[in-house]
């Protein structure tokens, strides 16, 4: 029998002053926060995911606009169990979450604030509606309802019936080439650590819950039923002993991110009883477990947790600026979801291991050639050629700088740093424009510098490098930033910023660091620039700018928007800007 995961009742009256609709969210919980929140450490984990195992727990909210004075929101949720399972006796509990823990996502917090809590533990397999109705003070009264799916644990041999091949059901085949699909192999076998042990079977194998009190068939239910024990000694062969029931539970399978498939299988594929994760409570429940586990807490601190939801619903802009928009980019689908959800874990990792050029240690979604606004193509990008789908200009120079009427949208947008890496695509006056060596230099490009490895004793790490993707971080309390110019240092020598002395670019008789003397070019250009006579730090263009003036604007902007000072790619900032400043000062005369 088919089910809707998805209901949502419409609010009954909703003040025009909330933008946030009302919803009901099984929330993600990781271990990073039931340390952090001092939660019991028998409290289970939870992928958020909206299909559960029978006896495992769905910790609901109901999530409001965080504009809802919060005076009016404790005890305003009125929850009930609309509908369960006949054979079902489970109801709602208290929620063992604490109400300091805010919702989940970074960016939803921006937004959404808890009205509410609850606790489902489903017993039987089958489809649970939670209908919740929840008072807003002045805003009104909104009823919001979800269905969720409780099933058991198939294992891969579950999956591979149907999954096993032919247009988009050949996942198996290519997730077996991943490092999740032998995960737990080669644990057992000793390849992994010499302290690989019990604990990380919570992770490594499927459905594993020491606390499930229902038999749901995951790995722990199986193993202790067989009377099978961890092993005492690790070594080639250990897996292969293992009996076939487990070995069927093993590793990072399907069911650890897309929920227990029972019912998916036994309804004959319907796609409404299985999880497809939009959030990333799916690889937090074991990516967030510092220091071993960081990368959820590395990318809460990124820019990309946060990205703003004004490009949602704007098929040009969602290709880059939400997640779901993204993927369905690289997936070359027209019809674009237009909906926002952040730049998060499954945007830039395609974990069935379907990845062009085939990456098993980091499942990149593209490492493929990259082709610029001008028709530049990238080749030499490595992981980092990902990253550069995105952070392009979005302009031919030579044709829109010489071309394009000034206005407030002047320019080559935000994030210009593959054309700038690449020493490409700025208006160059038709010179030849010099260009650094980085693109050839560092291995991978962009991932090479700004996902740079922190020891966890290092005061930056979560902050800086790895899924941050910051190259600088200042700590509490200090006065400047530490950068990571560690990947500097194999070329350049015992540096201890990226504003180190190289030449006397901007031509005043002085040696200073390479992003002090870009600052001064950036400078002497804006104070040619209307209102001519100081330096400035942002640009008002509009139609009554010249040409020359608009096409010196866009390598002001293009130099500004990539963010380096010329680190980059110095000889190609450098000699942009001397060529508009020349270029200008020709005109004055």
């Amino acid at each position: 029998m088919a089910v809707a995961l998805s209901i949502v009742a419409a609010a009954a009256t909703m003040s025009a002053q909330t933008t946030f609709k009302p919803k009901l969210a099984a929330r993600p919980l990781t271990p990073a926060e039931i340390t952090a929140y001092k939660l019991p450490s028998t409290t289970e984990v939870s992928g958020g995911l909206l299909t559960v195992s029978v006896g495992e727990p769905l910790y609901l909210e109901v999530q409001v606009d965080i504009g809802i004075p919060a005076g009016t929101l404790p005890g305003s949720v009125n929850w009930k169990l609309t509908t369960r399972p006949g054979n079902s006796k489970t109801d709602l509990a208290d929620s063992p979450l604490p109400g300091s823990l805010p919702v989940f996502e970074p960016s939803d917090r921006l937004v959404a604030q808890v009205a509410g809590r609850k606790l489902l533990r489903p017993d039987v397999t089958g489809a649970y509606i939670v209908t919740a109705t929840v008072s807003l003070g002045s805003a009104g009264v909104a009823t919001v309802a979800q269905t969720f799916v409780a099933a058991k644990y198939v294992g891969i041999s579950g999956c591979t019936v149907c999954h096993n091949g032919g247009l988009a059901m050949v996942m198996v085949p290519s997730w077996r080439k991943t490092l999740h699909a032998t995960m737990f192999t080669r644990g057992l076998n000793g390849q992994i650590s010499s302290h690989y042990g019990a604990s990380c079977m919570s992770c490594h194998t499927v459905g594993y819950d020491a606390n499930a009190t229902v038999s749901n068939n995951g790995f722990f239910d199986v193993a202790k039923r067989l009377g099978w024990t961890f092993p005492t000694t690790l070594g080639p062969g250990v897996y292969n002993s293992l009996p076939a029931e487990l070995q069927n539970l093993s590793n990072i399978q399907c069911e650890n991110c897309h929920g227990p498939g029972s019912q998916h299988a036994s309804n004959g594929g319907d796609t409404m009883e299985i999880s497809v994760a939009t959030n990333t409570g799916a690889c937090s429940q074991c990516h967030d477990s510092p220091p071993n586990e960081p990368l959820s807490q590395e990318w809460a601190a990124s820019m990309h947790a946060i990205t703003t939801t004004d490009p949602a619903g704007n098929a040009s802009c969602v290709g880059c600026h939400t997640g779901s928009g993204f993927i369905d980019r690289m997936n070359g689908v027209k019809s674009t979801n237009l909906t926002y959800n952040s730049i998060n874990c499954y945007t830039c990792h395609e974990s069935h291991g379907k990845t062009a050029p085939s990456n098993a240690a980091h499942l990149i979604r593209n490492m493929g050639t990259v082709t610029l606004a001008d028709g530049t193509k990238v080749t030499t990008g490595g992981e980092g050629s990902l990253c550069m789908n995105c952070h392009q200009a979005r302009r031919n120079a030579a044709t829109y700088a010489a071309s394009t009427a000034g206005s407030a949208h002047f320019g080559p947008h935000q994030g210009p740093q593959a054309d700038m890496i690449a020493g490409a695509n700025g208006f160059t006056y038709g010179q030849q424009i010099p260009t650094s060596a980085h693109q050839f230099a560092i291995k991978d490009t962009c991932v090479g510098c700004h996902m740079q490895t922190l020891a966890n004793n290092d005061p930056n790490f979560l902050k800086a490098g790895a899924h941050t993707w910051n190259m600088s971080y200042t700590p509490a309390g200090a006065k400047t930033a530490t950068e990571l110019v560690a990947a500097c240092q194999a070329c350049h020598g015992p540096v201890k910023t990226f504003d180190f002395p190289l030449l006397d670019y901007n031509g005043d008789g002085q040696i200073e660091g390479i992003q002090t003397e870009v600052q001064s070019l950036l400078d002497q250009l804006s104070a040619m620039l209307p209102p001519a006579g100081q330096p400035k730090t942002g640009l008002t263009i509009d139609s009554t700018w010249t040409q020359p003036q608009l096409e010196a604007a866009y390598n002001w902007l293009f130099v500004t928007n990539d963010g380096s000072k010329g680190v980059h790619n110095t000889a190609y900032a450098v000699g942009l800007l001397k060529a508009s400043i020349a270029d200008l000062q020709s005109k004055d005369k």
